[in-house]
This record gives C-alpha cells, structure tokens and sequence, in this order.
C-alpha cells in the first residue's frame, strides 16, 4: 500500500509518498506566500495552505496506483492560530509561530497568572510564539472576530478538516498551544477560562498515529482515490520530524540544525523541569518528549555567510578548520540574533562575538559561530542530563547537519556519538509513517521506525576534542549572565 505524508510548513507544503516497505517514491514541495503586515508581524492564508495540498496532491499520485493509496497523514508548523466563523469560513489570517506581536500578552500569563499556575496546567509557561497569547491578543485588539469565533484549530488541523470534515487534532501539536494539560492529554479548563474559550470551540483531541476520518467523497472523485482513504492526525513538525529519524521510545535523542535548532528527547514518562526551560510536550508515539528550542542555529550560519563574509561557498568557508585542532578557539559567538527561548526564554538578548584579538582569523569566526550554535544546544542538554535522563547518542537532520565538521562539533561539545539516518525527509516522512500505523501496516509508531529508518553513519566523539570542549562550554555559559543586562539596545 502506498501512504502520504504532508509536512505544511512556513514557505512550502512538502508531500511525500511512501510505501508500505518505507520506501520514497515521490517528494512534491508547493509554495506558498507568508505576509508581514506589521513590523514583526507573521501571517499566512489558510486557504493557500489547502489550494497548494491540493494542488501537490495531485502532482505527487500522477503516474502511481491510485487505488493503492491507503492513507493521509500530517506534520505542520506548530502553535499557528486558526479561526473559523459559524460558516466554517476563515475570520482573519492566520497568525504564525514566528510571529512576534503578543509580548504584552506573554507577559501578562507569566506574570500575572504566573509561571507555576501555567506549569502545572498545561506543563509548560508561556513564550511569544504559543497559540493562547495569540487569543488573548484577538480578544483584546479584535473583539469583533474574537466574538465571531466557532472552531480553533492550528496550521496542519485545517487541512484534516478540509480532507476529512473531522474537527481533530494531535496530542503533539495540542502541547504547543498553552491550552492543553500535557500529562493527562485533555484541554485545561484553568487555561480555557483564562483565554475566554470554550470546550467546544476546541478540536477533539487524538494520537498522532489514529483514524480521524476518511477523505471526503467530493474530494475522494477528485484526487481519483478510494472514499476509504484513511485521514491519520498526524504531528506537530518536531514530533513528526522526529517519529521520521526514528526518535521514538524512552531516552530517544533527535538534534535538529535547521532554521531553528531542536534538540529532542523521546520519554516514556511525563516530565518537567522546575525551570521550565525546555517544553513538556506529548510525542506523536503516544508517550512523552521534552524539546529544547533556539531560535537561530543554522541561520546563524547563513546570516555570517549570506551577509557578513558574502559567500555562497559554505564548504569552502569551513576547509581550513582542522578537525583535530577543535577546541582551541579563543573566540565565542551567542547565537541569539532573534532573542532565545531554551533555555533563555529572552526575546531581547541579541548575538554578540567575544574574544578577538590582532590576530583572529576569518577562520576562526566562522568555527565561532558554528561552535556557538552547539554550544546553545548544550545548555538544553544539560538541563535535560539534571533531570537524570542520561543520552550517548543522538540522531541528527536539518540542512546544518550536511557539514561533516558541524557534525562532529556536536559529538565533541555534547561528547556523544551522532547518528545519521539513511533518509532525512523530516515532517513528510514522519507523517506518512503515522498514516502508515493508523492503516495497520504496522503496530506501532515504534515498530515502523525499527523497520523504516536505517543509520548509514555515526559521528564518534574526539576525546582529545571534547575534554578541551568542556572546559569552552564552562567558559560560554558564563557570557549570557554577563551580558543580559546590555539588552534591549
């Protein structure tokens, strides 16, 4: 049977067709416009979303067997807030995970309400990009659409209701929204009342691996595919990029170098740590995760290669840093050139150099901000190692983790041995292995990654790297204290 997976991200939609076996038979990607209507404000047409799926859809099952499609899965963007009138018709644009607008609202919930109240109802205290600081600032400055409001949902969510009709959405994303009570997989009524909704302007609530529904039969003729087509919940895009690399099971470890970074720790049991400085989220497996963020990690690296040295040749910038001579570097680079969140939670610290001399070399600082990047990933590793969860290897996925030297930069500063997947399709592929699961291919989100994802490499740990590292990272962690105090400028 053939399966397909839609990752709706910010700039595209990426669909992807696997079959039953985990092999990729087709990748298709469909833009999409995102608008900036106000200084740090990000916005996307709902209605693109679904055109352009749609759209791919029908590029991605041209030339294959149609009636061997069996099911529809998702990843997508998280914390995007979606709202739909009586009609079902879409009331404003969508406001965005990046979007930067609710700082008011942020702090009202961690200060107000405060961090311990957000914690203990949903496991997790609010940041900017959260879905309920969005509502409370519809509330406040558009009271009209906040009145007219029938149905909530995120990002990916609208597309499962355009296929299916089914009002749903997934554990994974529901833990992003400041909503959801994350150890017991329900809507918090505490949250609810805070935000001024109702349970039943909310989506029922599933695992990311279970039926919604089917494909709508209007939609079912027109696609040229079976009404029986299975409508799967799918994932937020970490959970589901994760679930793809085979991050999955207790003490499971995904770092992601993307536009953001990720680092991802699959657990069988729900936690949280007192500082809420990593979320506490559900896992599209049906456990648990907890999930270190950064803001910029290999946009840092594009910003100092696009804008500062003006190069396109990203390799050829990294040649000359000799693999073995890591950890000699006298210069330090604090990747937050958009604020940070884990473990910061600091939207007003910006990215600073420190340690040049006469005699720093252009060399050094591009080392410098890769180093800094996984220095950054650190401080979220070391929170989850205070827990006692106790990681030696790690899978790795994003566009940074192409570079043999950022890759073995992360062993040596976290001194774990990285495993590269065959197949780093992110989203996409996780969300056809979830759409995989709920047709009964396999059992379980665990057993479909044991068979699908295969490990063509591992990055082994330098000792001689990693002891230096330590003693750097010791170093790096002091400069966020000592210069936090600088910021805003």
């Amino acid at each position: 049977m053939l399966y397909v997976g839609i990752d709706l991200g910010t700039s595209a939609v990426k669909l992807l067709l696997m079959d039953g076996a985990g092999k990729i038979q087709k990748i298709v990607s469909k833009e999409y416009p995102l608008y900036f209507p106000h200084p740090g404000w990000s916005e996307q047409n709902p209605e693109d979303w679904y055109e352009k799926s749609m759209e791919g859809l029908k590029e991605l099952l041209s030339g294959c067997d149609k009636s061997q499609v069996a099911g529809i899965s998702f990843g997508g963007q998280m914390h995007g807030l979606v709202i739909l009138d009586k009609d079902d018709q879409v009331i404003r644009p969508a406001i965005l995970w990046n979007d930067g607008r609710t700082g008011e609202e942020t702090d009202y919930l961690n200060q107000v309400i405060g961090k311990d109240k957000l914690s203990a109802y949903t496991a997790n205290i609010a940041f900017a990009g959260f879905t309920a600081p969005k509502i409370l600032w519809v509330k406040k400055h558009e009271p009209e659409n906040f009145a007219r409001i029938e149905k909530l949902m995120l990002p990916k969510d609208y597309l499962a209701y355009r296929l299916s009709g089914t009002f749903c959405t997934d554990v994974s994303d529901a833990s992003g929204m400041l909503l959801f009570d994350v150890e017991h997989k329900r809507w918090s009524k505490e949250m609810m009342e805070i935000c001024g909704v109702k349970e039943s302007q909310l989506a029922e609530i599933f695992e990311s691996y279970e039926t919604v529904g089917t494909l709508k039969p209007e939609l079912a003729a027109e696609l040229g595919l079976s009404e029986n087509v299975k409508i799967a919940a799918g994932a937020g895009d970490n959970a589901a990029a994760a679930v793809g690399t085979g991050t999955v099971g207790d003490g499971a470890c995904n770092i992601s170098l993307g536009t953001s970074g990720t680092i991802f720790i699959s657990s069988e049991k729900f936690g949280v740590d007192e500082h809420n400085a990593l979320h506490s989220f559900a896992h599209a497996d049906g456990h648990y995760h907890l999930m270190g963020c950064m803001l910029s990690a290999a946009s840092c690296n594009k910003w100092w290669m696009d804008e500062i040295l003006r190069t396109k040749d990203y390799s050829g910038e990294q040649k000359d840093i000799d693999v073995k001579e890591l950890g000699k570097n006298h210069v330090f680079f604090l990747p937050y050139l958009m604020g940070e969140r884990s473990p910061h939670n600091d939207p007003n610290v910006r990215g600073t150099f420190i340690g040049m001399s006469m005699d720093t070399t252009r060399e050094e600082l591009t080392q410098a901000v890769l180093e800094g990047v996984v220095f950054g990933l650190r401080d979220s590793f070391e929170v989850a190692k205070s827990l006692g969860i106790q990681i030696d290897r790690t899978k790795i996925c994003g566009g940074g983790a192409k570079s043999p030297l950022w890759r073995q930069m992360v062993a040596d500063i976290l001194n774990v041995k990285v495993d590269i997947p065959e197949s780093e399709e992110g989203p996409a592929m996780g969300g056809a292995m979830l759409a995989a699961v709920a047709c009964g291919e396999y059992a379980s989100v665990e057993e479909a990654a044991a068979k699908i994802v295969k490990v063509v490499d591992t990055v082994e740990p330098i000792p001689e790297n990693a002891q230096r590292y330590e003693e750097r990272y010791q170093q790096f962690r002091k400069i966020y204290p000592a210069v936090k105090a600088l910021f805003p400028m």
